[in-house]
């Protein structure tokens, strides 16, 4: 089996997310003094229990710190300020509105998990310029060439190759896009899940906006997301690695995303598999 990672890392301070990424690192050594604070006062004490023992940490005579632990150290972790729509993540049909059709909209937790293992379809657009339409007419037309048709549930992957500009500052503005169309004929034909390895599925925000103060025309305005208010899909954004895969058809997608409360999109680390 040979297993290609196609997520980007999530950083400290991301520049090309809309929400600035904010990471605490906690070390080995302040992990043990947290630890050994934590550990001083148990919730189950009473009120003067709990002041006694406050004293006694005070003055150091209950008190565990990192020279207590094995080699002076104890357990790291991190504390994260992110939004669920940082780095390689899922958007969930709620994010689009909240009601599809005429049924409330699916949350990041109440995806179906089938959905997020199937067989996965690479769609290469490397040819489109920066600020390329991609429509139905060119995803038919990359189908006929690669010789496959679609069957429900695949799991659809837009190659750009923007991924490989994603470090640099203007990676949110300038990507080629599907159109309101493509994504429909994608879902007429069953597909629940579409991802691609640029910032957003809709055109870039200024371009979107640009239109907008030119025509007043609110269709203008994130086309492909507001269509999920009509038909459920699911979209996955700033995929990875897309040109590591090498062939369009024959292999497997898994993108299962992490299970938040009511969200409206989960992190995922998407995966290509393949049965060599």
């Amino acid at each position: 089996m040979r297993i290609i990672d196609l997520s980007v890392t999530i950083r400290h301070e991301d520049a090309k997310e809309l929400e600035r990424v904010r990471i605490k690192y906690i070390n080995h050594r302040k992990g043990a003094n947290l630890l050994g604070l934590a550990s001083c006062f148990l919730p189950d004490e009473k009120f003067t229990r709990k002041l006694k023992n406050s004293f006694l940490y005070i003055f150091g005579l209950r008190k565990i710190t990192y020279r207590d632990f094995p080699d002076t150290l104890g357990l790291a972790w991190e504390r994260l300020s992110i939004s669920t729509h940082c780095g390689t993540h899922l958007d969930a049909p709620y994010h689009y509105g909240p009601y599809c059709a005429s049924s409330l909209a699916l949350r990041i937790d109440n995806i179906p998990l089938d959905y997020c293992f199937s067989d996965g379809v690479l769609l290469d657009f490397r040819h489109k310029n920066e600020s390329g339409l991609i429509t139905a007419g060119d995803i038919k037309n990359e189908l006929q060439r690669i010789g496959y048709r679609i069957k429900p549930k695949d799991i659809v992957l837009i190659m750009t190759g923007t991924d490989k500009k994603s470090n640099e500052g203007d990676y949110p503005f300038n990507y080629p896009s599907l159109d309101r169309q493509s994504i429909e004929w994608l879902v007429a034909a069953g597909v629940k899940i579409i991802g691609t390895d640029t910032w957003g599925m809709d055109r870039p925000v200024h371009l979107m906006a640009r239109d907008f103060f030119r025509t007043k025309n609110k269709d203008t305005l994130w086309p492909i997301h507001c269509l999920g208010r009509e038909k459920e899909y699911f979209q996955i954004e700033k995929l990875a690695n897309l040109d590591q895969i090498n062939r369009p058809f024959g292999f497997k997608i898994a993108c299962f995303p992490i299970k938040i409360k009511d969200a409206s999109a989960g992190w995922v680390r998407v995966v290509a598999i393949f049965a060599d």
